[in-house]
């Protein structure tokens, strides 16, 4: 048979990784290719559960993809940045206000980031089913059957086993978690490249360095295809922001606020920002590539109050079951009002807001 041809693009070449001396967050690392059997779920799952009930964050390795196809994902990314223009990106830019969702680009300096500065970052949002629900630009058509295997690669080859995993994790059957994340049903999970340009000076100042400020991810899993640029933080169980280190070929994993509600508190959706690279990466783009999931948009967001493991630690609700959004409403209320509303100041110096009947925290 003839080989398969791909399309020719340019080949991103990210910065080295950093050599300064960092205090990194130690995290667990999970060879997800052993959940295809019984046996490797039944030894990965406590170390998920207690990696994710600890830290909300983990690494996977052996996921199925070769360094040489993880590069041609980033090559393809940085097409929806550097080979589409200006006027087209608007022409492909989300309505996110008045939808509630990311779809398409959102251009630079939509949000707001601190003291009158406007954020230096482009992402570009497609959904799944990546043919049949938006339109995308010139560029990126001839790619599209590559973007639509990543993506069945993203859901079903790496959301689905940290799935069964967390479920085993609170001893709930293992597809518990998988039957709430499908991926023709309506919803909202998305795949995503994103593009951080440097800032001037004195917008590092003025924010103190910080170019996406402390968050929780709002919902279930976030799939980051680890890239070289440092600049992920997560705030530590012991208060400090500790760097996450790149590994070649490797996903950081993380919890979000919906699989935390889903959970009753016990997996953590941990804390983290985005700040200026260290001084050996400063100039750089920080491209990356993410998976991120969320369930089904018609799912309540309440507690699987049967886990024997709930049962036995109890349940720590972020509202009332009879208030909990569904998905579609958590999305939707968050999508709009991210770096869009006044936020409310606390006495720590670290902002709020109420969104879908739950208290969502800023931190700088």
């Amino acid at each position: 048979m003839p080989a398969t041809t791909v399309p020719p693009t340019p080949h991103y070449v990210p910065a080295p990784p950093t050599k300064e001396d960092l205090e990194w967050a130690d995290l667990p690392i999970v060879d997800i290719s052993k959940a295809k059997t019984p046996e490797g779920r039944g030894e990965l799952a406590p170390i998920v559960r207690d990696a994710m009930h600890t830290h909300g964050f983990l690494y996977i390795v052996n996921h199925g993809y070769t360094q040489g196809q993880n590069d041609r994902i980033f090559d393809i990314a940085d097409v929806a940045f550097s080979q589409v223009s200006d006027e087209e990106k608007k022409q492909h830019a989300g309505n996110i206000m008045e939808t509630g969702l990311y779809s398409g680009y959102k251009l630079r300096q939509y949000w707001h980031i601190d003291n009158g500065v406007r954020d230096q970052i482009e992402h570009f949002n497609m959904h799944p089913h990546v043919y049949d629900r938006q339109e995308y630009p010139k560029s990126l058509r001839l790619f599209l059957p590559e973007i639509r295997a990543w993506t069945e690669h993203n859901h079903y080859n790496i959301l689905h086993p940290i799935l069964r995993l967390l479920a085993l994790g609170m001893e709930l059957p293992e597809e518990t978690f998988v039957n709430i994340h499908n991926f023709n049903a309506p919803g909202e999970t998305w795949a995503r490249f994103m593009k951080y340009y440097p800032r001037s000076e004195e917008d590092e100042k003025n924010t103190k360095n910080v170019w996406l400020k402390g968050h929780t991810d709002f919902g279930t899993i976030t799939i980051l295809w680890s890239q070289p640029v440092t600049a992920l933080q997560i705030l530590s169980p012991d208060g400090k922001w500790r760097w996450v280190k790149h590994m070649d070929n490797a996903l950081v994993v993380n919890i979000g606020d919906s699989m935390e509600m889903l959970s009753g508190g016990f997996y953590k959706g941990t804390i983290h920002r985005v700040v200026q690279p260290p001084q050996d990466q400063r100039g750089y783009p920080r491209l990356g590539t993410f998976y991120f999931a969320l369930s089904d948009d018609d799912v309540k967001l309440v507690p699987y109050a049967e886990s024997p493991v709930l049962q036995r630690v109890g349940i720590k609700r972020r509202c009332a079951d009879e208030d909990a959004p569904t998905m579609e409403e958590m999305r939707k209320g968050r999508t709009r009002s991210y770096g869009q509303v006044a936020l409310k100041k606390r006495e720590d110096g670290n902002e709020e807001e109420f969104v879908s009947g739950i208290v969502v925290k800023h931190y700088n």
